[in-house]
C-alpha cells in the first residue's frame, strides 16, 4: 500500500500557534500547481511498482484551491501512477471555505472529481479560542459548515485543540458534544503546543497570553479519551479517534511505517530505506521544478533510525511494537535493548505486553513520545 500526500502551501492568514509552511499571499497559487504537475510527472518512475491506495491534500489550506485546480491534480495522479479501484482522497479544508450561503455546491463538486473524505479545521466551537489561535473562521461557520457538509460526505474527520489558555474542563467536553452532535466518525484532537519562533511563543513571552498549563491539557486529553471511547470511537493513535471502518487510511499507513510520496514545497517522503524532503519555500520549489529538477534532499536511514521511527509510531498507536519484528528487522541486541529498556515503564504501569507486543496503557499514552524516546538506540549503526 502506498499513498501521494500533496502539500498546498497557502493560508488566508496565520494562526498564531502554527509553524507549518505556508504564505499568505496567493500570487504565486498558478504557478505552484503547475509546479506540483511537474513534480508528479517526474517522480512517477519512484512508484512504478507501488499501487496508490491514497491521495492526500494537506496544507496549508488545500481549500483555497479551485476545483479545477483538484481536479487537475487528481488527473495527473491517475495519468502517471497507478491508483486503485476505491482508493481514500483526502482534503483538508477549514470551514470558512467549505460553507458560503452564496454558493453551496462546493461538496457536490468535490465529490464529483473524487475526493470521498473531509478533514475540517474547527480546533473549537468557542469564538474565545478561536480568535486566540487567529483563526481565519468563527464559531458560526464551524457549525454551519459540518451542518452542510454531514449532508454530502459521510466521512469526514475534524480536527479539535485542547489545552487552550482558558479552556475550562467543562468548556472542552462543550467542545466533544458539540462534534459529536453532528455524527462526526472521526476526530484528530491536539494540546496547543507552543513552537518556536510562531506568534503564539511571542505573545506568551510578552505577557499577553497566558503560557500552556501542561497539566491541564493532560486533564483534557483523558477527558477526550473517556468522552469519546463511551461514544464507540476507537483510540487507535494518540491523537485520532475514529469509529470502525473510519480509521484514517492515509496517517495509518504512515504509521505502520508504509511508503509514500510527498509532493510540494517541505513535503516529506519514504520509501523504506529513504527519507527526503522538498525545499521549504515556494520561489525556489516553483523555479527548481521549472528547469526539471526534483529540489530535494534525501537521507539513507540506518538501522538504528529505522528502529527509533518503529518504536516512536509503534507506541502511539493501537498495534504498538512487535518484539518479533523488532527481532527479525533489526537484530538481537536491539530486542534486548527494547526489553531492558521498557521494564521500568512496566513497572510504573506506562507500558505492557500482550501477546508479542508492546503497548502504551492509559496512564502512560500522554507521555508516550516521551516514553518512546527513552527506547531509542543512540550512537549505533
Amino acid at each position: 500500500m502506498s499513498g501521494i500526500y500533496i502539500h498546498i502551501p497557502f493560508c488566508k492568514q496565520a494562526c498564531h500557534y502554527c509553524d507549518f509552511h505556508f504564505s499568505i499571499s496567493l500570487k504565486k497559487k498558478d504557478e505552484l500547481v503547475g509546479a506540483l504537475v511537474k513534480e508528479l510527472e517526474l517522480r512517477k518512475d519512484e512508484f512504478k511498482n507501488q499501487v496508490i491506495q491514497t491521495i492526500y491534500f494537506g496544507g496549508g489550506t488545500p481549500s483555497l484551491l479551485s476545483i479545477e485546480e483538484l481536479r487537475l491534480l487528481i488527473e495527473e495522479v491517475y495519468t502517471h501512477y497507478e491508483v486503485t479501484e476505491n482508493p481514500e482522497i483526502t482534503l483538508e479544508a477549514n470551514p470558512d471555505d467549505l460553507f458560503d450561503s452564496t454558493s453551496k455546491s462546493i461538496f457536490a463538486d468535490y465529490k464529483s472529481i473524487g475526493i470521498n473524505r473531509l478533514s475540517i479545521g474547527i480546533q473549537s466551537f468557542f469564538e474565545e479560542d478561536l480568535k486566540l489561535m487567529n483563526r481565519a473562521h468563527n464559531a458560526e461557520e464551524a457549525k454551519k459548515c459540518l451542518e452542510e457538509a454531514t449532508q454530502y460526505f459521510d466521512n469526514i474527520s475534524i480536527d479539535l485543540i485542547y489545552g487552550i489558555p482558558g479552556l475550562t474542563n467543562e468548556r472542552w467536553l462543550q467542545n466533544i458534544e458539540s462534534a459529536l452532535a453532528f455524527n462526526i466518525p472521526h476526530i484528530s484532537s491536539y494540546a496547543l503546543t507552543v513552537e518556536p519562533k510562531t506568534a503564539l511563543d511571542t505573545f506568551i513571552k510578552k505577557g499577553i497570553i497566558k503560557n500552556v498549563d501542561d497539566d491541564l491539557a493532560q486533564e483534557q486529553f483523558h477527558i477526550l479519551i473517556e468522552k469519546l471511547e463511551a461514544e464507540g470511537f476507537i483510540h487507535y493513535e494518540l491523537s485520532n479517534f475514529g469509529k470502525a471502518e473510519y480509521f484514517s487510511r492515509n496517517n495509518s499507513a504512515y504509521w505502520q511505517g508504509k511508503p509514500y510520496l510527498g509532493i510540494g514545497p517541505s513535503a516529506h517522503s519514504f520509501d523504506g530505506e529513504h527519507r527526503s524532503w522538498n525545499v521549504r519555500n515556494n520561489t525556489k520549489y516553483i523555479k527548481a521544478l521549472d528547469e526539471n529538477i526534483l529540489p530535494m534532499e534525501i537521507e539513507t536511514l540506518s538501522t538504528t533510525d529505522k528502529y527509533n521511527e518503529y518504536v516512536m509510531t509503534g507506541l502511539r498507536t493501537i498495534w504498538g511494537v512487535s518484539i518479533e519484528k523488532v527481532e527479525k528487522e533489526f537484530g538481537i541486541e536491539y530486542k534486548k535493548y527494547l526489553l531492558e529498556q521498557s521494564q521500568k515503564h512496566i513497572l510504573e504501569h506506562l507500558l505492557y505486553l500482550e501477546d508479542g507486543k508492546l503497548l502504551v496503557t492509559k496512564k502512560g499514552k500522554f507521555l508516550s513520545d516521551g516514553i518512546a524516546s527513552d527506547l531509542f538506540k543512540i550512537n549505533a549503526s
